[in-house]
């Protein structure tokens, strides 16, 4: 059993239209209770706390504040969850004022993050975030909570060492942070300028986080990469090579979920990681299209995106369509190849031939249609021929080999630097 936790979404009665047709406040602390269960806390209490005026020095009225006392009182619980984005001096009087430890949805988010992150640039970039986050407040320990796994220490626990770091220190760490991550910068950047020589096209899985990115993947490059049931599952990129229908070569990558209220510092701290979708040709939207919030997500998805600077071509993928209704379903799949949402159900397999062709449509769009011919020795210009373009058509007679390809520009350009002598061969 878990530590104790008491969960309460701060629902601003200010908040617009827009906002409201988009997500109600139910479904934004069911899903503050999902990050909460993440970080292995045994949720006893969960509440939506209506908020006419935020109060500078505890952000929710005296009122709720006194009620919310009242309840930790009788229960007694290890932690209260707000999921708000609270001042230091906000979370410091609510912890006095509930005897409690107090955690914003800044807090949890790098929580998870900590535990998650599994190569070294993804543990660099989180104790970025978490730095940047805990430069204005105090850092201590908690011991009447059992430490967890990973993490970084917001919920603390017995036999962790008190940590006790003044600005100084914690600027001092920072520079040396991001002296590490520029390093990575630019390894990334090689290992991108190394594929461009292949070169293949990078297609990068987006969409909030436990939208089925992962799975997709796993589906589309027959992978294991850890897919579960869980907000914030993956979160160091992973990029496989995949053969289409036709033939053609792309590079899948699998990227972070996005959330909505993403902290600042997290957008800031994983932009390195973040540059894989920057950098890509394609950007393919997965979407939880059985998700009572999909079209929420959509727009905090959009968001992030817009905010990073990516404007790449951009496809759409209907997930998850295993969990809607036979006819639902049917209609999304009788639309595929339609010029809107792939539908697909990354679980099952259904959708994914239709995906994959799709990807080759968007991926060679661009391509041209040729005559190659060369002589039958000539095995490393053939060789370059069946890399790097789609092979309509092969004649082979007295010695000579006539080829007729679909092959984008770039290819083509590079097809005949390597091979001048071949030049007068390719009839357009």
């Amino acid at each position: 059993m878990g530590s104790r936790a008491f969960v309460i979404h701060v629902e601003p009665k200010n908040r617009s239209r827009k906002d409201e047709a988009l997500r109600d406040a139910q479904a934004r602390l069911d899903e503050a209770v999902g990050l909460t269960a993440a970080i292995h806390l045994n949720v006893v209490e969960a509440l939506v706390a209506p908020l006419a005026r935020p109060t500078p020095g505890t952000l929710l009225g005296t009122g709720k504040v006194e009620e919310i006392a009242v309840l930790a009182r009788d229960q007694e619980p290890d932690v209260i969850i707000v999921n708000a984005h609270l001042s230091p001096v906000q979370q410091r009087n609510l912890e006095k004022a509930w005897n409690s430890k107090v955690l914003d949805r800044t807090a949890v988010i790098l929580e998870i993050f900590g535990e998650r992150a599994a190569t070294r640039e993804g543990r660099l970039q989180v104790e970025l975030a978490h730095l940047n986050y805990q430069r204005s407040r105090l850092v201590r320990s908690w011991t009447h909570l059992e430490r967890q796994r990973g993490g970084f220490g917001f919920l603390g626990g017995p036999g962790e060492s008190q940590i006790e770091s003044d600005r100084r220190l914690i600027a001092e760490r920072i520079v040396r942070i991001k002296t590490e991550l520029e390093k990575v910068k630019k390894t990334r950047s090689l290992g991108r300028q190394a594929r461009k020589k292949v070169p293949f096209p990078v297609v990068a899985l987006v969409g909030y986080t436990n939208a089925g990115k992962s799975t997709l993947f796993n589906r589309l490059t027959e992978s294991e990469v850890l897919a579960k049931d869980l907000l914030f599952a993956t979160l160091d990129p992973t990029m496989r090579g995949v053969k289409l229908p036709k033939g053609t070569r792309i590079i899948l990558s699998d990227t972070v979920g996005f959330i909505a209220d993403l902290p600042t510092e997290l957008v800031a701290a994983f932009r390195a990681t973040l540059e894989e979708v920057l950098a890509a040709d394609v950007i393919v939207h997965v979407r939880d299209a059985a998700h009572e919030e999909t079209a929420a997500q959509k727009a905090d998805v959009l968001a992030v995106l817009e905010e990073l600077g990516a404007d790449k071509p951009m496809m759409e993928v209907l997930n998850k369509i295993d969990l809607l209704e036979p006819g639902q379903r049917k209609g999304l799949l009788s639309r595929n190849g339609r010029g809107e949402g792939i539908a697909v159900s990354a679980l099952t397999g259904e959708g994914i031939p239709a995906l994959l062709a799709e990807f080759e449509a968007f991926v060679t769009r661009d391509n041209i249609t040729l005559t190659l011919k060369l002589d039958a020795a000539d095995g490393e210009a053939l060789a370059f021929a069946y890399r790097h373009a789609q092979v309509l058509e092969r004649r082979d007679r007295a010695g000579k080999i006539s080829l007729s390809l679909r092959i984008h520009p770039d290819d083509l350009g590079r097809f005949e630097n390597r091979f001048p002598k071949l030049g007068q061969g390719v009839a357009k």
